[in-house]
């Protein structure tokens, strides 16, 4: 019998997470069945999206949600031997007994010399959001400006770099001057720290007076309410993230982007990396190839213990983490 430790939430957070909301349980789990394999988590990620979900996805009492690189190290199924590892959405635990039905192998030829880490990162769900918000929705053109907000998260820092590739101006922000040093590391040609500047607004004309063709919204609440004012006439928004909100007892009201909407005649658009399912292996292909190239580079926040899962969780969302965070088991 194999024991699994879990994370569980315990209580739904109201506001900022607490330590009260996790409790920490342990499960025996049975022998795989016939066409089930017993997976081993090796790394797991910790990311936003899960601070809103758990509201409308779980109940309390349920393992936390999220994804996990993993090793078989038992296996009934032929498609996944013992041995190999995948990515899959298996929760906030340590072992899991898995039909395969969620369970995406690591690509077959993934270079030795490249932590399976990052295919919960760049080479993952975070560089698909950033290559499909660049690409499906913003449809950036080489010479056009691009604002991305969180830019040195897992999603902002590489959606950065993939405007670079594609010959942009890109200008970042983020939250310390090490983050900041960080960007420019990356090539971004214009970043600043929105938590020492004395105007944002003033920061955004500084960084390019001619305003904004497109932007990537991470943040949402009163930057975007700014940002919004420096778009370009026909600039386009791609909404990823709402960072600013996802911990409001109370929404935030006002002001509203309807007039600036209409008389800039922007177009905005939410969206989810899951839309374009069908490309995801190609484009996996894809943000190797830039990695190999030299072309994308990454960065991880990595936090050794499954024990501290919830701590990075805190950590990450009040934005400790250069890069993508992640915990090694």
């Amino acid at each position: 019998m194999v024991q699994a430790k879990t994370w569980i939430l315990t209580k739904h957070f109201d506001g900022f997470p607490k330590d009260s909301n996790f409790e920490l349980k342990v499960e025996e789990l049975p022998k795989p069945k016939d066409g089930e394999v017993l997976l081993e988590a090796v790394f797991l990620s910790v990311d936003p999206y899960m601070r809103p979900f758990s509201r409308v996805r779980m109940k309390e009492g349920e393992v936390m949600i999220g994804s996990q690189v993993a090793k078989v190290i038992q296996s009934n199924n032929p498609a996944f031997p013992v041995g190999s590892h995948v990515v899959g959405r298996c929760g906030w635990r340590t072992h899991t007994i898995s039909d395969g039905t969620d369970l995406i192998p690591i690509m077959p030829d993934w270079p030795q010399d490249i932590s399976l880490s990052l295919a919960l990162g760049t080479i993952g769900m975070p560089g698909l959001t950033a290559l499909y918000g660049i690409e499906e929705v913003l449809g950036l053109k080489k010479g056009e400006t691009l604002l991305v907000n969180a830019a040195a998260g897992a999603v902002g820092s590489v959606v950065g770099q993939i405007a670079k590739i594609k010959g942009c101006k890109v200008v970042g922000s983020a939250g310390s001057d090490a983050k900041v040093a960080f960007l420019k590391e990356l090539g971004f040609d214009e970043a600043f720290n929105y938590k020492t500047i004395s105007s944002l607004e003033e920061a955004l004309k500084k960084a390019s007076p001619e305003g904004y063709d497109c932007f990537f919204e991470n943040v949402g609440g009163p930057f975007s309410t700014v940002a919004l004012q420096q778009m370009k006439n026909f600039g386009r928004i791609a909404v990823c993230g709402s960072i600013s909100v996802y911990n409001d007892t109370t929404p935030q009201t006002g002001p509203y982007p309807h007039l600036t909407m209409i008389f800039k005649q922007l177009k905005m658009e939410g969206f989810m990396q899951s839309r374009w399912e069908h490309k995801h292996p190609e484009s996996l292909r894809r943000l190797m190839g830039w990695l190999k190239e030299g072309k994308l580079h990454c960065r991880e926040h990595i936090t050794k213990g499954f024990e501290n899962m919830p701590a990075a969780f805190m950590g990450m969302l009040q934005g400790d983490n250069i890069g993508k965070a992640i915990i090694a088991v």
